[in-house]
């Protein structure tokens, strides 16, 4: 296959990508998150104050915003910002009132603003996948690359992801750009591959505070890369005991200390241009407009739950076993209250911190029949299994079993076994150390995501994603090749079968079209029946709302009672028709004849049964289990006709 003939099919495939991603959110009402991030990114632009949604940083909103504000000054829409309303000047961080309020409350232009202000996600989604065919591509071939970028191309969780105005698919980029980028500076440490880590690592920590675990990453590969240089360097050290008991003649004979602290200066460089010249620079920009006396308020009401700060003294005492917690707190409050020149690292520091009070506190959903804020540790394994093609598990299990049978093979090596086993080790990490850098993310990222009670969706893991596509294509490609004396009718029968399998991911993420948020793979029966196991962002985000609305108007229902859980306002799009519902009215309120349409996430959370210790109200909606609905829009809002 050709250079080029490779890069039009690669770009058939984003093209398809972007296709089937832009019409399919045309008719999405807001999601949840969107109502915080995108009015919260337009107040950045407008305001350069960043007192709305400090928990993530501002990149992808200000591209959000930035993309917004451009198309009024273009078109000479208004825009009304209200400024004036307490979720603004009074209220701290009154993310979903202000959002609400500035989408369909202030005569906004809302359909036109939501419309542009995802247009920005559509060219992350693009460039990601620029970067995994790039990548898979130089390691691994061009038939692997493309395979890679079909998996990620037919995702139906970035295809769902990359139209929302969020940061999900912005740190599934982050991760695997900014990996590739620091990789590459390793491997040729010129002073533009230095230069270009740094930036790309600081607009990673402005994508998502999750990219903080860039750092320890970073870490290992740099102590793994050094330990590999000086290998090579002591071609005539049998063993690692030779490493340590050199002394401090041979070691810089050696040049133990020029190469561990070359690349330990390079690194803390790359966090100084990606801290000082990026994130603090962007910060500041965001606090131009942002009153001292605002900020000190929002930082005691946000992370002092009494208010009050300590003293200088007490502060200075962090080791403290009852103030350690509230070190990090403190320190923010003193850098934006007392040194002004630190008000935009103030105002990373709250954020970072409020992801680890979010994280601590996790979240109420919806899993499999129970409902809880304590979290399950099969919960992303689950919705992993459950919400991504069957196709992609078949093609990850026959990679491990290729990649089980290589390492068999090199046991056997009579040549290899003439090395010591530390050189042998040494060689292979050397040789497959992107491949490494890979498996080692995916590891850390899957742990610390499994052992958190967060659970917020598969989403959580996306940024995983990447690699995986990457990994499993290379191997699944070097088992389709031709091997040498193979039989013709075997290399037939692997090709047919890949072909086979990637026709059936196809048909199944296609035949989904447009409720990608709602995709679930063959196991469960399909997207029908994904409400069953999951809900909120594996299924209902509130991007059906106006399909409601469309519904009603083609059926002449005048009036529907609407439990709604999302990012719009149902009296917005339904008018006079709509009328209140919550979960735990009576339902003798309902008359025959009358509609009740809820959203899945309040269906199942009121169906569920609460976990011990989870002591909110469950099991309100239990009386709707003896009806049939009579319609189900986008498989996230089920509609009740009363008898």
């Amino acid at each position: 296959m050709s250079n080029l003939t490779s890069k039009l099919l690669a770009g058939l495939l984003l093209l398809f990508m972007f296709g089937v991603a832009y019409f399919s959110m045309l008719d999405d009402s807001a999601i949840m998150d969107e109502v915080a991030h995108l009015p919260a990114g337009y107040s950045y632009i407008a305001k350069q104050d960043m007192r709305i949604n400090p928990e993530h940083p501002p990149l992808i909103k200000d591209l959000a915003g930035l993309s917004v504000f451009a198309w009024s000054k273009i078109s000479g829409a208004k825009i009304n910002f209200p400024s004036e309303i307490k979720a603004w000047t009074q209220e701290t961080n009154s993310q979903w009132d202000f959002g609400f309020d500035f989408l369909y409350k202030e005569g906004n232009p809302t359909e036109s603003m939501i419309f542009f202000g995802r247009l920005p996600m559509l060219f992350i989604l693009l460039i990601l996948g620029i970067y995994i065919f790039i990548w898979t591509k130089q390691l691994w071939g061009k038939k692997a690359a493309l395979l890679a970028l079909f998996l990620f191309s037919f995702s139906p969780t970035f295809i769902a992801h990359g139209r929302f105005v969020t940061t999900d698919v912005a740190a599934a980029a982050a991760f695997f750009i900014g990996i590739y980028h620091f990789i590459a500076w390793l491997k040729k440490p010129t002073a533009l591959n230095l230069i270009t880590a740094g930036v790309v690592f600081g607009l990673a920590q402005l994508a998502k505070f999750s990219l903080f675990l860039l750092v320890p990453l970073f870490v290992v590969l740099i102590v793994a890369w050094i330990i590999i240089k000086i290998a090579r360097a002591q071609e005539t050290s049998p063993n690692i005991k030779d490493l340590f008991d050199a002394t401090p003649k041979q070691i810089i004979k050696d040049s133990w200390l020029k190469i561990s602290w070359r690349y330990i200066g390079c690194f803390i460089l790359i966090l100084i241009i990606g801290y000082g010249l990026v994130v603090t620079p962007v910060y500041y920009f965001h606090i131009k407009n942002y009153p001292i006396e605002k900020q000190t308020q929002d930082i005691k009401h946000i992370l002092l739950a009494d208010g009050e700060f300590l003293t200088n003294e007490a502060l200075g005492n962090c080791k403290d076993p009852a103030l350690i917690k509230r070190c990090p707190s403190e320190i923010a409050l003193w850098m934006a209250d007392e040194n002004p020149a630190l008000r935009a690292v103030s105002q990373y520091m709250l954020g970072l911190i409020m992801v680890f009070q979010r994280a601590s506190g996790g979240n109420t959903t919806y899993f499999m029949g129970e409902v809880s804020n304590l979290g399950w540790p099969s919960y992303f394994p689950t919705v992993y299994l459950l919400k991504e093609p069957l196709v992609l598990h078949i093609l990850t299990a026959l990679a491990l079993i290729i990649f089980a049978a290589k390492l068999l093979k090199r046991k056997k090596d009579v040549a290899l076994k003439e090395r010591s086993l530390l050189k042998r080790f040494l060689s292979w990490v050397s040789l497959n150390f992107e491949s490494i850098a890979m498996i080692l993310f995916v590891a850390f990222y899957w742990t610390t995501s499994i052992t958190s009670p967060l659970n917020i969706g598969v989403r959580h893991v996306l940024p995983t994603f990447p690699f995986i596509y990457a990994l499993v294509s290379a191997q699944v490609i070097s088992w389709v090749r031709k091997k040498k004396d193979e039989h013709k009718f075997y290399t037939v029968f692997k090709l047919a079968l890949l072909f086979v399998l990637i026709a059936q991911m196809a048909i199944s993420v296609i035949a989904v079209y447009p409720s990608f948020l709602a995709y679930f793979n063959e196991v469960v029966g399909g997207p029908k029946n994904g409400y069953k196991y999951a809900a909120d962002s594996n299924l209902d985000w509130g991007q059906d709302l106006k399909r409601l609305k469309n519904w009603t108007d083609e059926n002449g229902i005048n009036k529907i009672y609407v439990n709604y859980f999302g990012g719009s306002m149902p009296e917005y799009y339904l008018g006079n028709k709509f009328q209140p519902w919550w979960g735990e009215r009576n339902p003798s309120d309902l008359k025959p004849g009358d509609y009740l349409a809820v959203s899945a996430t309040f269906l199942q959370g009121g169906r569920g049964k609460a976990v011990p210790g989870f002591n909110q109200p469950t099991e309100f909606y239990k009386w709707l289990d003896k009806y049939e609905p009579a319609k189900i829009i986008g498989h996230s809002i089920f509609v009740y006709r009363m008898p």
